[in-house]
């Protein structure tokens, strides 16, 4: 079983992601490997709220130029998971 802290990673801030909080929709960087239910009751125990539903976008790695020659280097792939919230809010700050 993982630690609820090793799926969810970060909150998102950007300003789409501020304006969906007001619709009880919250933006967190997640665990690639982690499915919905583990995401959905990550966030429970963590903000201790309850989720009505939970989206998931994957985002693969730019690849890199590193330094003068033409090596190609490769950014690491990412999920976002978008919360929507039964009942509650969060406090992210």
């Amino acid at each position: 079983m993982k630690n609820a802290f090793d799926i969810v990673i970060a909150p998102v801030v950007t300003e789409k992601c501020n304006a969906l909080m007001q619709e009880k929709k919250y933006t967190f960087k997640v665990n690639p490997s982690a499915n919905r239910i583990e995401i959905a009751k990550a966030v429970e125990e963590i903000f201790n709220v309850k989720v009505k539903s939970v989206n998931v976008m994957n985002y693969t790695g730019k690849t890199k130029r590193v330094g003068r020659t033409m090596k190609s280097g490769k950014r690491a792939d990412w999920k976002r998971a978008v919360i929507t919230l039964a009942e509650g809010s969060i406090e992210i700050i």
